[in-house]
This record gives structure tokens, C-alpha cells and sequence, in this order.
């Protein structure tokens, strides 16, 4: 028997399998290869039923009828020069891949594996081979002689289709290895992860928050983590129901996209009732927990991937400035698409003020931390990648009309320019100035020193 809590988590398994899947080189690949295998083995025995349902082929293709030999030759060369194709395609990815790691960074390599294309050019292969390979038994000469032409046609349909393919696959797998085409699409995949995350569109510029305490009211009982991985999602309706149900207070350690050991507290609850074991693997199990990061709900994972390729592309071994430029006009993106969505709850309750999950979410000033701090240290000797940074700023300060946020940007601006000063040529700085003072007017107010640290986000996300 399947117990209630199993059942009650059954949506979230579903959601991160069908994500995984997605992904992958299994699903799409394997559900067309079934299609027109069936479609060969379908089509073949209808020929073989209804004899003149070959007869609209013209006899330019077939002048005889009544040989199947010719029909198994078309029909085996085809699942032959498939295969082989198949081998070079699996040979260009493998190599395309190899060199999108060693190039770029090893966490991108997720987003090659959801690319459509490839999973497409796969299936439309495999398929082909699976449609020659269940239509050859239908080509026999006993006990009487049958020769399904209008399948071998079909045949010689997918093979056209599968040359022209090929050399689509190729110009896009050229297109694929691009820095530009490929932050591109990670920024892309950060977008809509941001978009599935936060749904609605800001209503305020200004939203007061509050922030996730640090420890619930009264005595805190810990629920340890049993296995070892990355929060991916977290189904925060599931533990605000299970909270409902047995009248307690749930509070989050981690956010999504950290790292929790084994044995680690996952969450705290607080000590209103006793939870036996199938409670603790209910509760525990309302987070998707992996040994690496996804795109679900975890949108610093996509920024740190641009950022990747940031680090590397400005590392003396590349020197790479115009790389890191790229990334950076991504990132800019990322963050005005983040400051317009309203942040998700980190305060759940049900009934109304009723306080029941505490959920600590990634906020502005972490996200500021990771797409910028590490590009910023590392670019303090880059003219060019520093000035980029500061547009980004500014970009993005003109896209709000918190004071308090575009105090922190115009602070983060600040730090920008007092980094490369004493690295870089006077005139290269009186640029950064320049730019400088530009923000400062964007942002309608003086910048804080240099030495004093960033307002308090308190009340501000």
C-alpha cells in the first residue's frame, strides 16, 4: 500500500523526473523513434493486406511489383547510412561538448543537453533506422512474393529528410560553440526560471518585505536532511499544508541552490505536536534534493554560469575581454528582469496571520553579489570589462525607482571605480569617473564613500 504521504508527494517527483527528462537525450529521441517505427510497421502491413495500396508509386521508381528483393536492398542501405550517420552525429556532440567545457566552464553543459535541436536530430535519426528496421520483415517472397513500395518510398522520404538535416545539425552546432549564442541562451533559461518563479509583475516600485526569521517562536525541533545534495525545489504549498494540518511552524535553513549534508537540519519545526517517522520522510520529502544544480527554481545557478564564463574569459591564461563583455550584457538582463517581478513570499501563512513556513528565498543583494563582486575583483586591470560593469549599474538603477535599491547599485558603482584605481592608466580612471558621475545622476543622489559599507536592505528586496 501506498501511504498518504507518499501520494501527497507524488506532484513534486513528478515535476523534477519530467524536468530531467526534458533535459536529456532520452525522451524526445526515443518517442519519435517510436513513431515512425510504428509508422514503417504500420504502413508495411497494410501494403501487405491491401495489395493496391502501393499503386499510386510511379513505376519510374519500381517498373516490377512483384520483387522484393529491391525493396529490402532500399530499406537496408537506408538503416545502414542511418547508424553510421548516427555514430558521426553522437561524435560531433561528444566533441562539441568536450570543448564546451574545457572552453567556457562544465557547468554549461546542462543547457547543451536540453538543446531541441540536437534531441531532435537524434530522434529524427533513430527513427528513420527503427522505420527501415520494422518494415524489412513485411519484404519477403513466401509464401508469395510482397514488395511494400509505398513503404520503401517512405523510406527514401526520411532519408532526403534526414540529409537535409544533417547539414542543418552542423550549421547549428557551429552556431551552438559561439560564447555569444550560448550565454545567450543560459541567460535565456535564467529569464524564464525567473519568470516560473516570480509570476507577477511588480505592482510597486517600492515593496516592503518581510524578511524570514531566524529562529521561530518557542522551542525549535530540527528535521535533519537524510541524504546529501543541492536543494533544486523546494514545494513550499506541501509543507504549508502539512503546517495546516498538524498546527505548527515550519522555518527553511536553506535556501534553494545550497548545499545540505546529511545530517544536517534541513528545516526547524517548531514543538507543537510529536511527528513519527512517516511525518519526518513527508515533510523532508516536500524538498527535491540532488547531487547538482538546476534552472527549477534556482535562478543563481544561471548567473553563476555566466559568471563562469566571466572568470574565465578575463583569467590572463584567455584574455578574453570581449567574452566577458558579452556575459555581462547578459547579466544585466537578468537582474532588470529580476527587480520587475514580485519576489516570492518568504512569510507563508494560511489562515491569515497565521505564521506557518518561513522560507528564506535568494534577495537582490545576493544576487548582486554573485553576478558582479567576482567579475569586479578580477577586472580591476580591464578598462574595458570595468567600464561594462558600470553600464550594467546604471542599466539597471534605470529601471527602478526604489531610492534605497539604487543607493546600493550607485554603492556597488563606487566600489567599481575605487578597485581599478592605482591599476589602471589616469585617463582610463577619469573615463570610470566620468561614467561615474553619469550613474550618480541616474540614481539622483550622491554616492556613500568608498569605506562605508552597503545600506541595509531592510524593508527593501
Amino acid at each position: 500500500m501506498i501511504s498518504r504521504g507518499a501520494l501527497r508527494l507524488l506532484p513534486l517527483r513528478i515535476r523534477s523526473a519530467a524536468y530531467a527528462l526534458r533535459g536529456g537525450f532520452l525522451i524526445r529521441p526515443a518517442l519519435l523513434a517510436l513513431v515512425l517505427g510504428a509508422a514503417g510497421a504500420t504502413l508495411s502491413s497494410v501494403e501487405e493486406t491491401v495489395p493496391l495500396a502501393g499503386a499510386w508509386v510511379p513505376q519510374t521508381l519500381f517498373p516490377t511489383r512483384e520483387d522484393p528483393g529491391v525493396v529490402q536492398s532500399i530499406l537496408g542501405v537506408i538503416a545502414t547510412s542511418t547508424m553510421t550517420v548516427v555514430s558521426i552525429v553522437f561524435a560531433i556532440l561528444l566533441m562539441t561538448l568536450t570543448l564546451a567545457s574545457m572552453q567556457f566552464s562544465p557547468r554549461i553543459l546542462i543547457s547543451f543537453a536540453r538543446d531541441r535541436t540536437t534531441q531532435w536530430t537524434l530522434g529524427i535519426f533513430l527513427g528513420t533506422f527503427a522505420y527501415c528496421l520494422a518494415a524489412m520483415p513485411a519484404a519477403r517472397t513466401l509464401p508469395h512474393p510482397v514488395a511494400p513500395v509505398a513503404t520503401a518510398v517512405g523510406a527514401m522520404a526520411l532519408a532526403l529528410v534526414c540529409c537535409g538535416w544533417l547539414l542543418f545539425f552542423i550549421q547549428h552546432i557551429s552556431q551552438a560553440i559561439s560564447v555569444n549564442h550560448i550565454v545567450d541562451r543560459i541567460a535565456g533559461d535564467t529569464e524564464q526560471a525567473i519568470d516560473e518563479l516570480m509570476p507577477e509583475p511588480r505592482r510597486r516600485r517600492v515593496v516592503p518585505v518581510a524578511a524570514a526569521p531566524e529562529r521561530l517562536e518557542g522551542i525549535e525541533l530540527p528535521m535533519l536532511s537524510e541524504v546529501s545534495g543541492y536543494i533544486r525545489v523546494v514545494d513550499t504549498a506541501r509543507l504549508v499544508a502539512f503546517a495546516k494540518e498538524h498546527r505548527l511552524q515550519l522555518r527553511v535553513t536553506r535556501k534553494v541552490g545550497q548545499f545540505v549534508p546529511a545530517g544536517v537540519p534541513l528545516l526547524m519545526v517548531s514543538r507543537r505536536s510529536r511527528l513519527d517517522r512517516e511525518h519526518a520522510v513527508e515533510l523532508t520529502g516536500a524538498f527535491d534534493i540532488g547531487p547538482m544544480r538546476t534552472l527549477q527554481q534556482d535562478v543563481e545557478f544561471g548567473v553563476i554560469q555566466i559568471v563562469d564564463i566571466a572568470l574565465r574569459a578575463i583569467s590572463p591564461a584567455v584574455n578574453d575581454p570581449s567574452t566577458a563583455i558579452s556575459c555581462i550584457d547578459q547579466l544585466s538582463r537578468i537582474l532588470i528582469r529580476w527587480l520587475g517581478r514580485e519576489p516570492p513570499e518568504a512569510l507563508l501563512y494560511d489562515p491569515p496571520h497565521v505564521l506557518r513556513v518561513a522560507m528564506p528565498w535568494l534577495d537582490l543583494d545576493d544576487l548582486f553579489d554573485t553576478a558582479i563582486e567576482q567579475v569586479r575583483a578580477y577586472a580591476t586591470n580591464d578598462a574595458a570589462v570595468s567600464r561594462r560593469l558600470l553600464r550594467l549599474l546604471r542599466d539597471v538603477a534605470s529601471t527602478v525607482d526604489d531610492e534605497p535599491v539604487r543607493s546600493r547599485i550607485a554603492a556597488r558603482a563606487h566600489r567599481v571605480v575605487e578597485g581599478c584605481r592605482g591599476r589602471l592608466p589616469d585617463d582610463d580612471v577619469a573615463r570610470l569617473e566620468r561614467q561615474l558621475h553619469g550613474l550618480e545622476g541616474t540614481t539622483g543622489g550622491s554616492l556613500p564613500p568608498a569605506t562605508a559599507p552597503l545600506p541595509a536592505a531592510e524593508g527593501v528586496i
